[in-house]
Order: C-alpha cells, then sequence, then structure tokens
C-alpha cells in the first residue's frame, strides 16, 4: 500500500453463524450484516477521484456553457464533490481473528445479508480459526493447546454454552505478485493442479494467508493440498484480485523431490496409450469390436455418436477380470458428465464375464440425446471401487467392447423350457439328496457315504462345496440380498458397492450403495450440471434460492428449478415483437405454428405474368391486381361487361399485333415478348390469326361483377411484377424454402413471400418458413 493513500479502519466483534443455519460459502469468503455495510461506508476515508482524461465530465444542474460567470461556480462545486467523496477500498479484505486461541485468517466479503451481530464464514476459515461448525472446539486455552492435568470429558466446553466469537478488522492488504506453495504430498504433477489452481484461487478466494493449508479439488473426486509458505510483498497475507500473481510450487524435502520424481516417471510409463497403460479410447461406432485394457483405479471412456435412433441398442463388455465394470449414460442437455462408479444411467457391478445392457430407442433417457458415453472402469482389488488413487495393480485389465443394434421386436418374448437342457438318466437312477446327482440306485449307499462325508450343500444357493475347500470356507451371502460369493474379495466388493453409506459429493443427501448414489446423482440432485436451455451454460439444476425439485409448479413445467427461474426472463418474439417469457417462448411460437398452418392461401393475380396478391383496391370479381385492371378500367356503364369483353379482346389483338415495346418483356401473347424469347424472326400476324388464338382465352372469362372468374389472363405487366412472379415459380418448382431442403410451397404463398420480401430471395425463403405451410401440412 502507499503512504499516502487513506487506510479503511473499522472492527466489530461478531458471532459466527452455525452451518446449518447459513449458506455454504467457497474459498474465503465471509458474509456481514447490513449494519456492516453503513458502518463501513460511514467509516469510509475521504479522498478525491478525479476525472479521467478520457472520460466525459458531468457537470452540476446549473451549469451553463454559454453563461461565463458559471464556470467559477462549477469549479468550485466540482472541488467540493471531490474532497468530499468517500469510497470504499476494492475489493474490501477483513482480518479475522479468534481471541480465545489467537488464530487468525484474512478473508473477502460475499454479500451483506448475515443476520445482525453475526458473521457466516467458509469452512476454510473456521477450520483455520480452531471453530467447529459455529461454536469452539473443545476446551482451549489462548494459545490453542488443551490444558494439561485437567479432565476435559468431565468439564464443560465453553462451545456448549455459548456460540464463538471472532473479531473482525478491515484490512487493506496488497496486491500479491508471487506466492510460494508446497505440497503437502509427493506425486503431483504440474498439469494435474496448474489449471485447477488457476481456476480454483480466481473463483473462490479474494486474499491469501501465509501459512494456512490451501486445499484444491480435483476432478476425480481427489484433493490436492499445498502448504502456502511465503508471498511477496513480504507480511501475513496478500490480495489476489486484479493481479498478476506468479506461482511457484516447491516441494517440502528433497526426500518428498525424489519420491515426486519417481511417482511422475512411473505415471509416464503408464500413461494412456502406452503397453503397461490403459488405453485411450475414444469414438466408436456401431457393430465395431474393440480390445482394450484398464489399469485399475482409472477409467477409460468412449463416445457413441451416430446410430439407429429407431433400433434397439446392445452394449456388451466381455472380460475375464471380474473387477473390470461398464457404465453407460447419455450426453444431452439433461446429462453432461461422464459415466462414473457414483454417476451414471445404466452400471452393471456384476462379477460375470459378460457385462451387457440393451437400450430400447423407446427409453426416456435416450429423449435428447446427442451422444451416447461409454466408460470401462477397473476397480482395485484391495480397496473395493471407491478408490481412484494410483492403482496398487501394476498389469492393465483386458477387455473386448461391442455396440450392435438390433430392430425392435414388437412381439413379447416368452421364456420357452428346453427340454434338451434338462439333465437326462437312465432309468432306475436315483438322485442324490445331498450333491443332487443321478447315480444308479445300486450304489446309491455307497455314493451316499462317500458324498455326506466329503461334499456339502449350502441350502440358500444350491451349490455343492468340498467340506474342505477354500470355496466353502469363504463363501458367503449377503443378508441384504440374493448376493452370494466364494472368496472374501468379492464381498468386500459387494457390501463396498451395494452396503456401503455414501454422501453425494454435491448436496449432504445419504444413500446407502453407489447404485442409489448415481441415480440420485443423474436425476434428483440438486447440483446436477444441466445445460440450460435459456442461458446456454453449464449450471446446477437447482441453486440456492431456486424451487424445490418436487415443487408442483416444477413438475408441470417440465423444466429444472434453474431453468423456470432463468425462464422467467423476457425477449421480445421474432414474429409478433411481443414481450414473452422465455419458458413461455415455445408454446407461443407453437400457437404461431398453428396460425401458419391454418391460414388460408392467398389470392394471386389472375394475370400469369403478374407476381401480387389482391388486396382492397383490386378488381376481385375479374381476379386482377389494380395493376393489371388499371389499362381496362373505364367510367362507363356496364353492367353485363360486354364493353370489358371487348377491351381484353383489344388488350390481346393490340399485344399480338404491334407488342409492348418493353425490354423485359417474357409474355408468349405478346410480338415483344416473343421476339426476346425466338432465336429465329417472328412473323406477324393477321386479324383472323390471332383471333383464333386470343378466343379459346376469352370465352372463359366471367366479366359478370356478381360472379367471381377462374379463367387466367396473359397481359404484359411491369417489371416487378414479372420479376416477382418467376422467383415464386422457380421456388415453388423447387421445392425448397428457408434453410431446410424440400420443403415445398404452393404458387400462391411464393407468390405473397415475393410480394412481402420485394423481390429478394433469402428474405422470400425466411418469409416462406415463417408464415407460409408448407405443402400437405394439416393443423394439428
Amino acid at each position: 500500500m502507499a503512504d499516502n493513500t487513506p487506510t479503511l479502519t473499522w472492527s466489530a466483534q461478531l458471532s459466527v453463524t452455525p452451518p446449518q443455519h447459513a449458506p455454504r460459502l467457497p474459498g474465503d469468503k465471509i458474509t456481514l450484516p447490513q449494519s456492516a455495510l453503513e458502518q463501513l461506508l460511514a467509516a469510509a476515508p475521504l479522498q478525491p477521484i478525479p476525472t479521467p482524461s478520457n472520460t466525459a465530465r458531468v457537470h452540476t444542474s446549473t451549469f451553463d456553457p454559454f453563461n461565463p460567470h458559471t464556470f467559477a461556480a462549477e469549479s468550485r462545486a466540482r472541488q467540493q464533490i471531490e474532497e468530499r467523496q468517500q469510497q470504499l477500498p476494492h475489493p474490501l479484505t477483513f482480518r479475522i481473528v479468534n481471541p480465545l486461541n489467537d488464530r487468525f485468517v484474512y478473508a473477502g466479503i460475499r454479500e451483506f445479508s448475515a443476520a445482525e451481530n453475526e458473521v457466516v464464514l467458509s469452512a476454510g476459515l473456521r477450520e483455520v480459526l480452531g471453530i467447529e461448525g459455529g461454536e469452539l472446539e473443545g476446551v482451549n486455552n489462548v494459545n490453542g493447546d488443551n490444558m494439561e492435568g485437567e479432565d476435559v470429558e468431565r468439564q464443560p466446553t465453553r462451545a456448549q454454552t455459548e456460540p464463538a466469537v471472532v473479531t473482525v478488522h478491515a484490512k487493506q492488504l496488497p496486491k500479491g505478485t508471487y506466492v510460494r506453495l508446497r505440497p503437502l504430498e509427493a506425486g503431483y504433477d504440474p498439469e494435474d493442479w496448474k489449471a485447477l489452481l488457476e481456476r480454483h484461487l480466481r473463483d473462490n478466494f479474494t486474499t491469501l494467508t501465509t501459512g494456512e493449508i490451501l486445499t484444491v479439488p480435483g476432478t476425480r473426486n481427489e484433493s490436492f493440498r499445498f502448504l502456502l509458505d511465503k508471498v511477496f510483498p513480504e507480511g501475513d497475507g496478500i490480495c489476489v484480485v486484479d493481479t498478476d500473481l506468479e506461482v511457484d510450487i516447491v516441494a517440502l524435502s528433497e526426500e518428498q523431490a525424489r519420491e515426486t520424481l519417481q511417482k511422475r516417471l512411473e505415471r509416464a510409463a503408464r500413461a494412456p496409450g502406452t503397453t503397461s497403460g490403459s488405453s485411450v479410447g475414444g469414438v466408436l461406432a456401431t457393430g465395431e469390436e474393440v480390445a482394450a485394457q484398464v489399469l485399475a483405479g482409472e477409467y477409460v471412456d468412449y463416445e457413441l455418436r451416430e446410430w439407429n435412433r429407431e433400433d434397439e441398442l446392445e452394449i456388451e463388455l466381455t472380460t475375464d477380470e471380474p473387477n473390470v465394470f461398464l457404465f453407460v449414460s447419455p450426453l444431452g442437455s439433461r446429462q453432461q458428465g461422464r459415466p462414473r462408479t457414483d454417476m451414471h444411467v445404466w452400471g452393471d457391478f456384476s462379477m460375470q464375464s459378460s457385462k451387457r445392457f440393451k437400450i430400447r430407442p423407446t427409453n426416456v433417457a435416450l429423449e435428447g440425446a446427442e451422444a451416447i458415453y461409454v466408460s470401462a472402469y477397473a476397480s482395485p482389488s484391495d480397496s473395493g471401487v471407491e478408490s481412484s488413487t494410483l492403482a496398487q495393480q501394476k498389469l492393465p485389465l483386458r477387455y473386448n467392447l461391442r455396440i450392435t443394434t438390433n430392430a425392435v421386436d414388437t412381439v413379447d418374448e416368452t421364456t420357452e423350457t428346453d427340454e434338451s437342457t434338462e439333465e437326462s438318466h437312465a432309468p432306475g437312477d436315483v438322485q442324490c439328496k445331498n450333491c443332487q446327482q443321478w447315480v444308479p440306485e445300486r450304489t446309491l449307499i455307497l455314493h451316499e457315504n462317500f458324498c455326506l462325508r466329503n461334499n456339502i450343500l449350502c441350502t440358500q444357493c444350491g451349490n455343492v462345496f468340498q467340506k474342505r475347500s477354500p470355496e466353502w470356507e469363504n463363501h458367503w451371502h449377503c443378508p441384504h440380498d440374493s448376493s452370494h460369493g466364494n472368496d472374501t474379495t468379492s464381498k468386500v466388493t459387494h457390501d463396498s458397492i451395494y452396503h456401503k453409506p455414501y454422501t453425494c459429493p454435491d448436496c449432504p443427501a445419504q444413500f446407502e450403495g453407489l447404485p442409489n448414489l448415481a441415480q440420485h446423482r443423474t436425476t434428483s440432485c440438486p447440483g446436477k450440471l444441466i445445460l440450460c436451455q435459456f442461458c446456454h451454460l453449464l449450471v446446477p439444476q437447482q441453486g440456492e434460492s431456486d424451487p424445490d425439485l418436487h415443487d408442483p409448479e416444477v413438475l408441470l413445467s417440465g423444466l429444472t428449478p434453474h431453468e423456470l427461474v432463468d425462464g422467467g426472463r423476457t425477449t421480445e418474439c421474432h414474429l409478433c415483437s411481443k414481450i414473452i417469457r422465455l419458458r413461455d417462448m415455445n408454446t407461443h411460437l407453437r400457437h404461431h405454428d398453428l396460425e401458419r398452418v391454418s391460414r388460408p392461401p392467398p389470392r394471386i393475380c389472375l394475370n400469369q405474368n403478374c407476381g401480387r396478391t389482391l388486396t382492397s383496391a383490386s378488381n376481385k370479381s375479374l381476379g386482377l391486381c389494380n395493376i393489371c385492371y388499371g389499362p381496362l378500367y373505364v367510367d362507363t356503364y356496364d353492367p353485363e361487361g360486354k364493353a370489358l369483353r371487348r377491351r381484353i379482346e383489344r388488350r390481346y389483338l393490340s399485344q399480338l399485333m404491334t407488342g409492348c415495346g418493353k425490354p423485359w418483356c417474357q409474355n408468349a401473347y405478346c410480338k415483344t415478348g416473343k421476339q426476346k424469347t425466338s432465336t429465329e424472326p417472328v412473323a406477324p400476324m393477321s386479324v383472323a390469326d390471332i383471333t383464333k388464338v386470343t378466343r379459346p382465352l376469352i370465352e372463359p372469362v366471367t366479366v359478370n361483377p356478381d360472379m367471381t372468374n377462374t379463367a387466367p389472363f396473359y397481359f404484359c405487366t411491369d417489371e416487378t411484377g414479372q420479376h416477382r412472379r418467376n422467383l415464386a415459380e422457380m421456388v415453388a418448382a423447387e421445392g425448397v424454402a428457408g434453410d431446410v431442403a424440400g420443403k415445398a410451397y404452393d404458387l400462391a404463398w411464393c407468390v405473397a413471400g415475393a410480394e412481402a420480401a420485394g423481390g429478394d430471395l433469402e428474405k422470400m425463403r425466411e418469409w416462406l418458413g415463417k408464415w407460409a405451410p408448407v405443402r400437405g401440412e394439416i393443423a394439428r
């Protein structure tokens, strides 16, 4: 800190809120009451805040740039504002002291929402200060050591009578430039902790205190622990916000450095893809069989991106090793994580040589799945499946993985008894009551004497063992289910998988067995990561302030609690410009789609060379737009339409005899249009020839105003109308609109789209996709 920088002086004694009554805070964060913010603002030092040269100056309301007498008053007012300006330092940092053991730690502020006269501390801060929950640990003297010669069990502790009280001081720390960390265990690889450490400090810490233990969570339920040994500028702590921090990792001793180097070399030799390490994994295709290997305690991850969504998916793993398991999870907006022992949708923990899943296309877990994640896992034989440390087993375990698709069989499968599989025996044979074998009746007494003396039958599973065999000595049956085995390793593994209590790493819930925990973490766990369809971020499906998963509104909406809250934001509909909530946008767009499909087709001009729709100003009885009907209009009384029919006939006669003279004309019933489209000279036509051509065009025309005409016309029109008509006919013939090929629209909708888009092809296709029904589409 610079010597001339004003400091913030504030302190208070506050009670520690028990963690069960307060939200969990990360890193070094604390929560103070609202009154603390008011006291901090009152104690903030006065300091000038000059306006930057590149920032526009904000003048007072009385300043007039055209009045020179206000310049002096404006200068004095600005000087008073700058002199009286109070500003809290950024970031706010505090020194927290436990007065009973003189332990201290630095912390950053999370928010000012704690109860009055209380402070909420993160778990790491409570551990450093020697506070268990919101109360003090045991009976300690001021130095933090247990008093000698006293019976701690008999003496009542202060924790049983009152909550812990800490002193919070406002303390401005210098910006750190260097920190030295010492790992507490050997074998850390810089590739493991470098990115994790950077993200962990950025997201969870404002300060670092010399001498504290920094715990960085890993990616496989592991953690890296470091001793914060030295900082620069030298002192008790530094601020790590808005600064370039150099981090140095130094071993605790030479022995640890040698051990770390040895473990790194062993890890490099057993890296994925090597002969002594696990296989790499990668993308799989249906019908492909992979021969691979996996080290104990590690995963090999695969991904299936393409498969026939209408067929049944079969995933099979075969191995001779009982400790290789198979886990599968779909990748979608509701499932984002790779399958693991404690987080998977489908899992096989059996000791059989073949692990197999048959996933039908109607399975609800496949809804919206972009890919299928498949993972092979080998559990350490000596520590159970929950271990994720370095494998104790030196050799990798081999397995084969295959993914196939089968057509869905709609006929119910029935179990048929195969008579050939029944054990056959000769007539006169009898069954031994001990080993259940069929023996001749004449030797039954000899067989039973030998069998009862050497063999024993397990009444629960029906298997026969030799009395002195290791299999019988280690034979076990689970008292909770029907599982059984013949060795202690399988019993330890079974108990570890199905009957060991596990705590969810994302919430306080506890479950018995890994399958129950995996089901929780992939369904109802508040901390399950989802891809929000509104903010498009990877977030927990339920935050601290979000409604419960079993809330009726959440269940009816079909959204997660986070999406229900995030979907409350509003946006503008791109079709109708109305303000709609994000979570209601799909329903709103379905209404637009229903209106689009239900809309009647527009009426277009019957002139086959015009690309306009009929408006209120058009002659709708004749079926012509105002542009095409304009040359035929006269202000005379013609109730039967005879004069109108003569004008139509003269129009055709003029077109075929002299032409319209327009350079863009492509009308087949115009001399000019014929000359433009024909490669040979056009011979002049007589009146008789023209009459033969035009009479079939004029006779079907209905000129009665009380009747609607349906006969087409072939008049010359303007360049805009002809261009729109050509564009509409092209799109209607292509059957292509919008971004998806194959959509076909009727000519009437194509004409309306060309008119709405002003002749722009891309805008026309966009308009058709929004407002026009596809040919043959029915409203549902």
